[in-house]
């Protein structure tokens, strides 16, 4: 497995496994219910994103072929000890490849670059009733820090 950093050549491999992923949470909040009504609407946001100095996103590569992929954000707290930051935005791994340790591994070559980066810890957040993913990254060595809320201003 390795990682290597999308272009907006990836686009369409980026778009289609980020709107599966986006799909999927749908159910855990009415806050998820997507604008969009197919994938091809994505690609002004995957555009920012990776004009975005703060992102980096990654095609999850095995044996050659994409198979998933992780999005990445720097990050600062100045007041804190621990400051410098990168958070997982996104983590996928396509359904033919879950269970297999890819997850684990991206998670790993994710701490290293943080490290190399200069940052001091990892953040992820997913959502509250998704147990799967709850378990996958407390598996992997994140423990709960925060519980973040949200309200609607309909």
């Amino acid at each position: 497995m390795e990682l290597r950093e999308a272009t907006a050549d990836d686009l369409d491999a980026l778009i289609e496994r980020w709107f599966t992923l986006a799909t999927s949470v749908e159910a855990y909040d009415d806050l998820n219910e997507l604008a969009y009504t197919d994938s091809d609407d994505a690609a002004d946001g995957f555009h920012s994103l990776l004009d975005d100095p703060a992102v980096t996103i990654y095609l999850v590569v095995h044996e050659d072929d994409p198979i998933g992929y992780v999005t990445l954000r720097e990050g600062t707290h100045p007041s804190r000890t621990y400051s410098q930051y990168l958070r997982l935005v996104d983590l996928f791994i396509d359904e033919g490849y879950r269970n297999d340790g890819y997850g684990t591994q991206v998670v790993e070559r994710v701490k290293e670059l943080a490290e190399e980066w200069g940052c001091d810890h990892l953040k992820v957040s997913c959502e509250w009733h998704n147990e799967a993913a709850r378990r996958f990254y407390r598996n992997v060595g994140f423990r709960a820090k925060q519980v973040e809320y949200a309200l609607p201003l309909e």
